[in-house]
């Protein structure tokens, strides 16, 4: 299933397992099972029949996968999984986020946003941390995650926001951070491509982003990559006592 297709399960019961573990981000099936079709008395095959059928139409319909140990997630249909390159002697892994990497993502972003240059990715932080599940896809919001791992460890990001709402469903919201020990080696422009190559497929025409003025190394990074600045608000940002310009920039696809 694309992020960006919309949502369109038949059937009560359907719908209410898709929304459990869209909510849940990954939940054990057997969990699931158990709170949404609880056998009373104990023991009626029904309820488990009726839950399995059901999962089993979802899966087909591709709106759920389910691991090989039994977690059922959203299913997402990403092209080319992953890619894996060597940079400066580090072996590097981009792939699609899953919800195991959210610890990982969600500290990259905290570390990032103590350097005060990526205000935005603050905002995404505290809603992982809030919520506790990386991808959605609802009816009111989609977004998606890409990786960069060295080592299995998260060291950097690549994140696409995008409303269900259809005046703005050509457009997606980015944020893109690396940590600091692992910039310079051409990590950013590959978690970048993918997400833009993401957001193509998917069928959106413009990608869009905010940044301090202050960070001026992200600006010359970005404008080198073919994105324009579209707008500037003057002191948006207050950063110890110091009003900051956001710079709005964006690339059409």
């Amino acid at each position: 299933m694309e992020l960006t297709e919309p949502i369109a399960i038949e059937g009560d019961e359907r719908v209410q397992i898709y929304e459990y573990v869209e909510a849940h981000g990954a939940v054990d099936r057997e969990r699931a099972r158990e709170e949404l079709f609880p056998a009373d008395p104990p023991g009626d095959p029904q309820y488990t029949r009726a839950f399995q059928h059901n999962v089993a139409i979802l899966k087909r319909d591709g709106y759920l996968e389910e691991g090989d140990d039994g977690t059922l997630r959203i299913a997402i249909d990403v092209k080319a999984e992953r890619e894996e390159f060597t940079t400066e002697d580090v072996d590097v892994t981009i792939r699609a986020a899953r919800q195991e990497d959210l610890a990982g993502i969600v500290g990259a972003m905290r570390q990032v946003v103590e350097e005060m240059t990526y205000i935005e990715a603050e905002t995404v932080a505290d809603e992982l941390d809030h919520e506790n599940v990386l991808l959605r896809h609802n009816e009111f919001e989609s977004r998606m995650f890409f990786v960069a791992t060295v080592d299995g460890e998260v060291v950097g990001w690549a994140h696409l926001h995008v409303p269900n709402l259809e005046k703005l469903t050509h457009t997606a919201e980015l944020t893109v951070g690396i940590l600091e020990e692992y910039r310079g080696m051409g990590i950013g422009s590959q978690l970048l491509d993918r997400a833009l190559e993401w957001a193509r497929a998917s069928d959106h025409e413009k990608v869009y982003q905010s940044v301090p003025s202050t960070n001026e190394a992200a600006i010359e990074f970005f404008e080198d990559r073919d994105w324009e600045i579209e707008a500037v608000r003057e002191d948006h940002y207050k950063l110890e006592d110091e009003y900051i310009d956001e710079v709005m920039m964006a690339i059409e696809l």
